[in-house]
């Protein structure tokens, strides 16, 4: 594979000074991972974005902005406001620059769910959005609370894709015997871990029996279902057999499909840092027409060009047809996005 290659980046993050600002104003307290990204040149200048997608001739960018939610930034009441510029914002950006970011993902106000589906609708048929993008939980809450899963359903009657990134704070503590995670393993070990929860919660919602054209695109090649297929193929259709009677109810479902098939409708990137090992896995699990090419730019140790490099290289090793790849690097994007893929 050449630099050169054309490729669309449907899971790369920024975040427009504009938007910045207006969640800054907002902020009681200060947001570490919040303020490291605002130190990063590549995700707050567009030319700084721009220069360095100059050393990938072929690659485009679907934006989206980063983490953290809008939900943790502001409340019910500011946050369809603060969605609002962040929506306006990466629109500005696009039409700016159509040959390089030739689509967007738009973010909802999740605490306030009746308002959400009306930025939603603004979003995508106002300001042509190419989707939505939501998080693994909303404060803590499972997406599969009849208030968020009618969001999610909202935009499904849009026939756009869904976005899905993983958030967990390090507050959410590994044991009960701790207040917070250690070492990082919230992120590590804990955001894959979200993503594979969050997708069976949607599962077992019965979500995809409804919409079983919704496209829903998991971050990180999909968590760590991939890996546990079996696991959730053979275990799930055990379902209810290690529960107590009295706790029938967490058991509860409408699943008309069997699990492993339910999970197996989602879609997943590429951004594995680099490991082809991973994408192999998702590759294994999703199918290559399941597979979109993403890289999590610019939160690389280079800030923006060592995951584009190191994901292009992954991709090189994988053992698929040159239609597949193709497939993988901007095809089921264009597909499902409606984009016009740009050569050079």
């Amino acid at each position: 594979m050449t630099l050169n290659e054309p490729c669309i980046d449907v899971f790369c993050h920024c975040l427009p000074p504009r938007f910045c600002a207006a969640a800054n104003a907002l902020l009681t307290k200060p947001l570490v991972m919040f303020e490291r990204a605002q130190r990063m040149p590549v995700m707050v200048d567009v030319e700084a974005r721009l220069r360095m997608m100059d050393g990938f001739p072929g690659y485009r960018q679907v934006l989206s902005l980063a983490s953290p939610t809008i939900e943790a930034i502001a409340s019910p009441t500011d946050a369809p406001e603060l969605a609002r510029v962040g929506n306006d914002t990466l629109c500005e950006m696009a039409d700016a620059h159509p040959d390089r970011f030739p689509g967007w993902i738009a973010s909802l106000p999740m605490n306030a769910p009746e308002v959400a589906c009306k930025e939603a609708d603004r979003a995508v048929k106002n300001l042509g959005a190419s989707g939505v993008q939501v998080y693994t939980n909303v404060a803590g809450r499972p997406l599969d609370e009849p208030e968020f899963l009618q969001v999610i359903e909202h935009v499904a009657t849009l026939g756009c894709p869904i976005w899905l990134h993983p958030i967990r704070p390090m507050t959410v503590a590994d044991y009960a015997t701790e207040e917070v995670s250690r070492f990082d393993l919230w992120w590590a070990l804990g955001w894959p871990h979200e993503t594979s929860l969050a997708m069976g919660r949607l599962v077992f919602a019965g979500l995809l029996d409804r919409w079983p054209d919704l496209a829903i695109i998991t971050h990180h090649g999909g968590g760590t279902v991939p890996m546990l297929e079996a696991r959730i193929a053979s275990g799930l259709e055990l379902l209810g057999t290690r529960n107590p009677p009295h706790l029938a109810g967490a058991v509860k479902t409408n699943l008309k499909a069997k699990p492993i098939d339910a999970f197996k409708r989602f879609y997943a990137d590429t951004a594995t840092f680099g490991s082809s090992a991973a994408l192999a896995c998702s590759l294994g699990f999703f199918g290559s027409d399941h597979m979109l090419f993403a890289t999590d730019s610019p939160f690389d140790p280079e800030q923006g060009p060592g995951y584009i490099r190191s994901t292009l290289a992954a991709i090189s090793e994988l053992d698929v047809t040159p239609d597949q790849r193709t497939a993988i690097l901007y095809g089921n994007a264009s597909r499902l996005l409606g984009l016009e893929v740009v050569h050079g």
